[in-house]
């Protein structure tokens, strides 16, 4: 990181932290706490759906197809989360999904999480995972909303909806989803118990 960079990062960190002051709080009698519960069903029911699973594993290694299995090759993450050493993602995944059933699925800057933001998904309850989605120290740096746009606008997000042939598309329509995740994040982010 330059020294130039630094300031954008801290102050990006701090606009966060106070984010967090006003999200994630816990259980609350407001019936706006307990509509941005129900939200977050709909959000973590997209968000353990092997689409976003197999990106977001409890390990360094990507998961794949409608079950989940350690991905073939074994294929790992890397520090920036693009794969490693000659085993980058992008040597198979491209900006597209190739055509046919079960060919190399793709969208624009496909990769994992960073090792040092794992951002894990897989195996997180409700309240972990809410906890983690509401913190910019596990977040990959975003307010909440900068997290709302980036499950509304990142092309690595949308591909969930249009995987390719032979995969399972999130059943949760998109804009539903974003709206799910607009109204936990309007309700203050509260952790489900």
């Amino acid at each position: 990181m330059t020294a130039f960079t630094r300031p954008v990062t801290v102050l990006v960190l701090l606009a966060g932290l106070a984010a967090l002051a006003q999200c994630g709080s816990s259980a609350s009698a407001d019936p706006a706490h307990a509509a941005g519960l129900l939200a977050f069903d709909r959000v973590h029911a997209v968000l353990m759906h092997p689409r976003c699973v197999n990106c977001h594993p409890a390990g360094r290694a990507p998961l794949q197809g409608d079950d989940s299995r350690p991905h073939e090759q074994n294929v790992q993450g890397g520090v920036d989360g693009q794969g490693r050493f000659a085993m980058r993602c992008s040597n198979c995944h491209g900006t597209s999904n190739a055509p046919g059933e079960h060919a190399p699925p793709g969208a624009p800057n496909w990769h994992l999480p960073a090792a040092e933001m794992p951002l894990v998904f897989e195996g997180r309850s409700k309240a972990e995972l809410a906890r983690q989605l509401a913190d910019p120290r596990q977040n990959g740096g975003r307010t909440p909303q900068q997290l709302l746009a980036h499950l509304r606008m990142d092309p690595l997000v949308l591909w969930g909806w249009q995987p390719g042939e032979g995969r399972t598309r999130v059943p949760i329509a998109h804009a539903d989803f974003v709206a799910a995740a607009a109204a936990w994040i309007e309700a203050g982010c509260p952790i489900p118990d």
